[in-house]
């Protein structure tokens, strides 16, 4: 009789827990049983491969689940303990790492980059093509260059060097001067970091943020512990790509985590955990308005009022958003066979991370963001996140 009565409450406590609700942006709720079939019914629909979901209420995670496959071809199963390569969601944990080195006075914000290396950085040798400068011996304005403008995407360095005809690094337009997103800006700014304090990134990394946070599984290099479970990513018809597993560590671009470990640094930052009020309050502030009608391609130069109602703009490491419900942040994440997003709506305390290994995944970001926090400010168009259904 004790066996069937622990039975019975199991079952009533599962079916509670399935029960449980969340609570949308608006107030209204959606329990996890439909958000979960919601989900799932996307992803079947775009043919996604394989999607994590978390979502945030009262600045604690609600609700985690992965959804389908880690690898196609081997069937094996994601998880939310699996390694996923976390593309430029690194650049949001960058962020934080540098202001915590900023609290520390290690570094200022605004003082010129070069002034704390006792020669030119183009001077040094470079091991990785990453701490290559020699192409900046020729243009003195990179002597202009601020951790603010490395953060804020307004160094005026291209993406990536290998986006330009000769794949050399150059200055494109006056430092701090305009929004243009940079990957090599971030770079630059830890190549400086790396020299100033005779660290690599990821001992600062582990250092200042994942073993205080407990994310034992991230890092910006590939680790062996992560051969046991990890996502490979996948192109639109559902082929594996080659798993990348040589990158030298890069702040904007190379951070390995999972669902769970990166959830850990969500938590913090919704909390103000980690770095200071100050620092917070600095990284979320608007540093740059962005009237941009996309933010990559041919559109990325031309200049609208799109985005003029969310006054859509840049803080530190992340963009904003205004909405009705105060300032949000996001941050985005692309690249072969990888897909992210990540938005916190910090008066609600309300946000949702999307973490996919598909090249379909994009096509079902704005339903989701809809469909589970009742998100209708993400700048979509702007994101170039076109509905799978919309897509001619």
């Amino acid at each position: 009789m004790r066996f069937v009565f622990f039975l019975m409450v199991m079952v009533i406590a599962m079916k509670c827990f399935s029960q449980i609700r969340i609570t949308r942006l608006n107030g209204s709720l959606i329990s996890q049983d439909s958000l979960t079939k919601s989900v799932a019914a996307l992803i079947d629909k775009a043919n996604v491969t394989g999607m994590e979901i978390a979502i945030y209420n009262r600045k604690k995670a609600v609700f985690e689940k992965a959804y389908g496959l880690a690898n196609a071809k081997t069937g094996k199963t994601l998880n939310v303990s699996s390694n996923m390569y976390g593309a430029s969601l690194s650049k949001a944990v960058f962020a934080v790492i540098v202001l915590k080195l900023v609290d520390e006075k290690l570094i200022s914000l605004d003082t010129p980059l070069q002034n704390y290396l006792p020669r030119p950085i183009y001077e040094y040798e470079h091991k990785v093509w990453h701490e290559d400068f020699s192409a900046l011996r020729d243009d003195p304005r990179y002597k202009k260059i601020t951790a603010r403008m490395c953060l804020s995407h307004t160094t005026g360095f291209p993406n990536w060097r290998w986006f330009e005809p000769d794949q050399k690094l150059r200055i494109r337009f006056e430092p701090g001067s305009k929004y243009s997103y940079s990957g090599e800006g971030l770079v630059y700014l830890q190549v400086v970091i790396e020299r100033m304090t005779n660290k690599s990134l990821e001992d600062i990394a582990r250092e200042k943020l994942f073993l205080p946070l407990g994310m034992n599984s991230s890092s910006y290099k590939w680790q062996e512990q992560y051969e046991a479970d990890y996502a490979s990513g996948h192109d639109s018809a559902g082929k594996v790509y080659p798993k990348d597993k040589d990158n030298a560590p890069r702040g904007p671009s190379t951070l390995e985590t999972t669902l769970d470990d990166y959830s850990k640094f969500v938590t913090a930052v919704l909390n103000r955990k980690i770095i200071s009020a100050a620092s917070y309050k600095e990284m979320f502030r608007p540093q740059i308005r962005i009237r941009s009608k996309s933010q990559f391609g041919p559109m990325s130069e031309t200049e609208g009022d799109w985005n003029d109602k969310i006054e859509l703009s840049y803080g530190l490491g992340w963009g904003l958003l205004k909405s009705p419900y105060g300032w949000a942040a996001f941050k985005e994440g692309h690249g072969d066979g990888f897909q992210h997003y990540s938005i916190l709506f910090f008066e609600k305390g309300t946000g949702m991370v999307i973490m996919s290994n598909s090249d379909n995944a994009e096509g079902i970001f704005k339903y989701l963001l809809e469909q589970c926090i009742g998100d209708m400010y993400t700048p979509w168009q702007w994101e170039y996140y076109i509905p799978f259904d919309q897509k001619k």
